[in-house]
Formats: structure tokens, C-alpha cells, sequence
């Protein structure tokens, strides 16, 4: 294994690391003879335990923010850290706060970034997959030069496998002294209430496009998800007609998921939304357009109207009781 070692950014919510922060994890023990990680927030002593089981032996703690931004502080606490560690590689999930760190620490350390990677490879160095042209084509890349590479990985493109390592130890990395690029502070937070498991968590996943005609009939999609007990997801389409939030986008510019089962209901399968999708172990699709690119990814193919189709499917489902 030629590549030493990996630091891995994880966030936290309040119940632990995300999963795209335990994929990732689980990737660098697979690629890296060592794993560090590192985190910030009130939550750290807890996430301890999760994060060596899952391959980190040490998680460098930023410390508890006080409502500030995470991008300033946790990449100034990486920039000072990257001298000691010897990292071959920074791995940060794609995510709004993964991306500002990403970012700022590109700028601090003068190394390039690369993002939208949906694989790691060892071939002696570290090389990366991306897709492009709607996930038709996979680019290879790799980072050549002097210093840590910065890798932003997609979530979902790796499983998160945990092992059987010990608890982390923590360590502090306290962040450099506040600038004025450290300002914003966080004020009030807005949780989307929700009911069921998260659309990138959900074994089971319905989405509806502009196939359902209506934004009122996305109320069937609801109700399928519930009596299935997944989740709702949505096509960019509707997202954009303001018929659901953005919150329930599927696609390369929403979330990327991959579920037991996938239902796709009047969605006709544009290639942003088979790229946040088609990795699905069993996808079903219903649309009146038997030539819709949907069906080039589908298991089991459904030709027929979705106003009479998603109807009596839920009318099945509630006699099954």
C-alpha cells in the first residue's frame, strides 16, 4: 500500500458523523495505512468511538465554534496542521460546509482541488473517478506536485463499513486567532420538518417529476413513501417549478441516493437525475413514454399513465395492509 496516510473531515450532527463523513472513512482505511480525522463542535468526545470503529486512530478536535462559519476556522486548523500530519490526502464530504473548507484551505496551503469524485483508487498515488456528460463518461485524475491533495467526494460512493478499531483519541487542534473573514456567525437555524428516514438514508425512495402533472399530486408520492416506509424525492423539474424543496432533489445537482428500491414515478430520466439515482439495487419506473431514458436503467418498466397507475398502486398497498 503505497499511500501513508489520510485525513479525513467529518462532520457531526447531533446524532454523531453524517454518513458521507463514514464512507469516507471507511474509503481511506482502505486505501491508507493510517487514518486521522479530524472535526469540530460540541459533539467530539462522544464521536469518538464511531469514528475509530470505523478506521481513525486519532480525531484532531477544532473545538466548539460558537456559531461561527466552520469554513475560516477548520481550514486554518488544517493549514496549521497539514506540516505535522504528513498526509497524503485530505478526503471532505460535498457538502455546503465541506465545499467552504475545501475551498479556503485551497487558498491557504496554494494546492489545487479536486471535487465531484465518485471513486479512489491506489495506483501508487492517489487517482480519482469523476463523472462527466450526465455520468456517461468517468474522467480519471490524480494530483502531481508537492503537498496534500484535496479531495471533495460525493456522498454515496462508497459504503460505510465499520471495523473494529478502538476509540479515536482526541486530540485539540484549536483554530487560528479570528479575522475579519471569520465574522459570520450563525443567528437561527430552520429544520425542515420531516417524517420517515432521509431521502440519501432510505432504503426505499419514490420520486415524482412532471410527469404528475399537478403540484397537488405530490401528495401520491408522499403517501407511497409513507405506506412503504421510505422516503420522497423529486426530479429537478418540479424542484424548479416550486411545486417541492430542494430538499427532495435527486440528481447531480441534488442528492444522490441508492436505495433497496427506487420507484420513479412520471420522471422521463434527463442524465442529472439518473446520476443521483441509477446506482439504485432495483429501480421501477412508471411513464406513458415507453421511449423515455428512464427505462435504460430500469429493472422493471412501467408504460402507462401515472394518474392512474401511482392511484391504484396506493390502493394496493393500503389492502396489503
Amino acid at each position: 500500500m503505497a499511500i501513508d496516510k489520510i485525513l479525513v473531515v467529518v462532520e457531526l450532527t447531533d446524532a454523531g458523523p453524517t454518513a458521507t463523513s463514514l464512507e469516507l472513512l471507511t474509503a481511506a482505511r482502505s486505501l491508507a495505512t493510517s487514518v486521522e480525522a479530524i472535526t469540530w463542535g460540541s459533539g467530539t468526545a462522544a464521536a469518538a468511538a464511531v469514528v475509530g470503529s470505523y478506521g481513525a486512530t486519532t480525531l484532531h478536535d477544532v473545538g466548539d465554534l460558537a456559531g461561527s462559519l466552520p469554513g475560516v476556522p477548520v481550514a486554518g486548523a488544517i493549514a496549521t496542521l497539514v506540516g505535522s500530519l504528513s498526509s497524503s490526502a485530505i478526503l471532505i464530504p460535498t457538502s455546503y460546509d465541506g465545499r467552504d473548507i475545501a475551498g479556503r484551505l485551497s487558498a491557504k496551503l496554494n494546492l489545487p482541488v479536486l471535487t465531484n469524485i465518485t471513486g479512489l483508487n491506489d495506483n501508487g498515488t492517489l487517482s480519482t473517478e469523476h463523472p462527466i456528460f450526465g455520468g456517461t463518461q468517468i474522467v480519471h485524475a490524480s494530483f502531481t506536485g508537492s503537498g496534500p491533495g484535496i479531495f471533495v467526494v460525493r456522498a454515496k460512493s462508497f459504503a460505510a463499513e465499520p471495523g473494529t478499531g478502538a476509540p479515536a483519541a482526541v486530540v485539540a487542534a484549536p483554530a487560528p486567532a479570528a479575522s475579519a473573514t471569520s465574522a459570520a456567525t450563525i443567528v437561527e437555524r430552520h429544520v425542515e420538518e420531516r417524517t420517515g428516514p432521509k431521502l440519501d438514508e432510505a432504503a426505499v425512495v419514490v420520486s415524482g417529476g412532471r410527469g404528475l402533472g399537478a403540484a397537488e399530486n405530490y401528495t401520491w408520492i408522499e403517501e407511497m413513501a409513507k405506506l412503504l416506509n421510505g422516503a420522497a424525492g423529486a426530479s429537478r423539474a418540479i424542484v424548479d417549478a416550486g411545486w417541492v424543496p430542494y430538499s427532495h432533489q435527486v440528481g447531480q445537482t441534488g442528492k444522490t441516493v441508492k436505495p433497496t428500491l427506487y420507484l420513479a414515478c412520471g420522471i422521463s430520466g434527463a442524465t442529472q437525475h439518473l446520476v443521483g439515482m441509477k446506482g439504485s439495487k432495483n429501480i421501477i419506473a412508471i411513464n406513458k413514454d415507453q421511449e423515455a431514458p428512464i427505462f435504460s436503467v430500469a429493472d422493471l418498466g412501467i408504460v402507462g399513465d401515472v394518474h392512474k397507475v401511482v392511484p391504484a398502486l396506493i390502493e394496493a398497498l393500503k389492502a396489503r395492509g
